[in-house]
């Protein structure tokens, strides 16, 4: 064994060590981030999926969670290995997009600059080279697309829920001394970000805050979980949002599983999905696994689109960090196989769906006109099509 593995060992076990210390020790580092009344998906103290939690309970592995734990940190689970960096060809955004005109970047996992309306918009932003606390966590293996200097001033910024590689402290301190952006985020997260002297504005699923007149965000639901140590789970809730604007909203997911798989559609009551933001990445734990119950998968994320019925969707949360267990490009390449087993090739032969160059600037273009001949074509794929579909050996073969 080299001694860098040795370390690396070393290392996992004091991380597992010190997880299992915080479990026995709940009161050191439980939090109370939200203190309000009973509804629907909290109970008083903890926030919970109204379509169920079990899903996102369970470890998605045998073993335990020590084993589960050291596998991860250490990857001796067989995994297919990632490279240790990527190259990045990092791109400078324009000051301001006015008008109907929307340019998107992708600079790396869930963070996208979205710039219409006059509007800089940026979704969970994070520059950090590892993606948990203390300088622990899976390390960046891509350069952001667009170097934190670089961005253009930030109006708004989305924060979906309170896990490290979501919500990083450092990265919205320097924005709002920089900018003072508006800071929108759901219940309890405003208390996580507070922490770090930077306000912000926390709702609840279903409700709305005015940015400017003609321009609005809604809280919406998903089905995910949050924590930012091992005792304060759903103590602080996730969502994901939609952006109301002229000319079609923006949709970003934040990060989710499928759950009853009702909520892309109550986002897209809200209005025509210009452009959707949808995770990828992070859904195998085992080998050959097509979704976890906290991430879509790349088959997932495309019957998400077809409930939005969205234009444009641009694939985040993958490619960054490595959260677990599927090879370096499967992601996209499992995405490009799910488009082309989707009914939006016909029903909505506009529409697109793939895999972007980070720090590359894409124009989206407006909402279509779908013609009638094509609007009584089915618009979702059933889990049993997508299935039969995928079943392919070169899609067995993917890692």
């Amino acid at each position: 064994m080299t001694a860098i593995r040795w370390i690396a060992r070393t290392l996992a076990l004091i991380m597992i060590l010190g997880g299992l210390i915080a479990t026995i020790a709940p009161h050191y580092l439980d939090r109370l981030y939200y203190d309000g009344p009973e509804s629907g998906h909290y109970d008083g103290d903890h926030f919970f999926n109204p379509d169920g939690d079990a899903d996102t309970l369970h470890l998605p592995t045998r073993g335990g969670r020590a084993r589960f734990l050291w596998r991860q940190l250490t990857g001796d689970d067989g995994r297919p290995a990632w490279p240790e960096s990527v190259p990045v060809h990092a791109s400078r955004p324009v000051a301001r997009v006015e008008g109907q005109r929307m340019i998107a970047t992708w600079i790396g996992h869930a963070t996208v600059l979205v710039q219409t309306q006059g509007l800089n918009i940026l979704t969970d932003p994070i520059y950090a080279e590892r993606a948990g606390p203390f300088g622990f966590g899976p390390k960046r293996v891509a350069a952001p697309g667009v170097a934190l200097a670089d961005l253009p001033k930030i109006d708004l910024i989305l924060i979906s829920h309170d896990h490290y590689d979501h919500l990083d402290q450092q990265t919205l301190k320097t924005l709002w001394q920089r900018d003072r952006p508006l800071i929108l985020t759901s219940l309890g997260n405003d208390s996580v970000i507070g922490q770090v002297g930077v306000p912000a504005t926390a709702l609840d699923w279903g409700q709305e805050r005015t940015v400017r007149p003609g321009v609005s965000v809604v809280v919406t639901r998903n089905h995910h979980w949050g924590s930012r140590w091992f005792t304060d789970r759903n103590r602080a809730l996730w969502s994901s949002f939609v952006v109301r604007l002229p000319g079609g909203n923006i949709f970003f997911a934040g990060d989710t599983g499928m759950g009853d798989g009702r909520w892309p559609e109550e986002a897209a009551k809200l209005g025509p999905v210009r452009l959707a933001l949808l995770p990828i990445g992070a859904f195998r734990f085992v080998p050959g696994q097509m979704a976890s119950g906290s991430h879509i998968g790349p088959a997932q994320a495309v019957q998400v689109f077809e409930r939005l019925r969205a234009s444009t969707a641009i694939p985040i949360h993958w490619g960054t960090f490595r959260l677990s267990y599927e090879g370096y490009d499967t992601p996209p390449r499992l995405l490009d196989a799910a488009m082309r087993c989707s009914w939006t090739r016909m029903s909505r032969p506009g529409a697109r769906f793939s895999a972007v160059p980070l720090g590359t600037p894409m124009t989206i273009g407006p909402v279509p006109v779908i013609p009638p001949s094509v609007i009584a074509l089915p618009d979702r794929t059933s889990d049993a099509e997508m299935r039969r579909c995928l079943d392919m050996p070169q899609i067995r073969a993917l890692r």
